[in-house]
């Protein structure tokens, strides 16, 4: 990144050089330090908590993640299964158990419906932690409070991590597409050791979309109770009963 010096320092700088003709030295590029999870397995339980306009619920997940290529997990209330999702590189598939039926979600779909780019990748960096879109020069870097700023943009959605300057860790994203008024805001805290790293075990997410009936606002909770990461290969069951009908 590129530091723009305003015009009269500009000028003065000019001067300073037409006078003395001493070369002054560009001024180095602002630097950001971020800490991501990185791993090969990972696998733990966690609390959470769904809300929408309509209800709430709250289920216990077990999760595991091949890093790169597959998010599952399966979902109980009162110690009864009540369905289960798997994410992979072309789709999502959540399974209710209770209601014997099944859904499949096209990222090209989802990223229409709510205006921003929805693919695996940016669904396992959410729910790690890490920066959700990659890093380019062109990317803004200003320093606010106790952290420092990251700004991007990706089309006309606008993207602003917040990295705790003192821990280097992402501990806010905000995206926002003003055209449509759709925002995703993702919050994380209660930070702890997972191998080498420090991970989130606590985050909030919400989420503000327009459809045909209005805004509609949706807000998550997770609370990890248990994380682990390493080299195991762990397995991946999933299947979906063929009297189960699909949404």
């Amino acid at each position: 990144m590129k530091v723009r010096l305003p015009l009269f320092i500009a000028i003065v700088a000019l001067l300073s050089v037409s006078c003395s003709k001493k070369v002054i030295p560009a001024l180095p590029p602002r630097t950001l330090d971020i800490e991501q999870i990185t791993f090969e397995y990972l696998h733990g339980k966690a609390r959470v908590v769904f809300k929408d306009d309509k209800k709430e619920r709250e289920v216990k997940a077990h999760i595991r993640i091949r890093k790169d290529s597959v998010i599952w997990m399966t979902f109980s209330v009162v110690g009864v299964q009540g369905g289960k999702a798997l994410i992979n590189k072309d789709s999502i598939t959540v399974v209710s158990t209770v209601d014997k039926e099944y859904y499949v979600f096209d990222y090209a779909e989802l990223s229409k419906r709510f205006n921003f780019t929805v693919n695996y990748d940016v669904i396992q960096a959410a729910m790690l932690g890490n920066l959700i879109n990659q890093r380019k020069t062109a990317d803004a870097i200003q320093e606010v409070g106790t952290y420092d700023l990251l700004e991007q943009h990706q089309g006309p959605v606008s993207i602003s991590n917040y990295i705790n300057k003192s821990t280097k860790k992402l501990e806010k994203v905000e995206l926002k597409e003003p055209t449509s008024g759709n925002s995703l805001t993702v919050g994380y805290s209660n930070f702890q050791p997972l191998g080498e790293k420090m991970f989130p075990y606590n985050g909030v997410i919400n989420l503000i979309y327009k459809s045909a009936a209005g805004l509609l606002y949706n807000n998550i909770t997770f609370e990890y109770t248990k994380a682990e990461v390493g080299d195991k290969e762990l397995r991946f069951p999933f299947n979906i009963p063929k009297r189960y009908d699909r949404r």
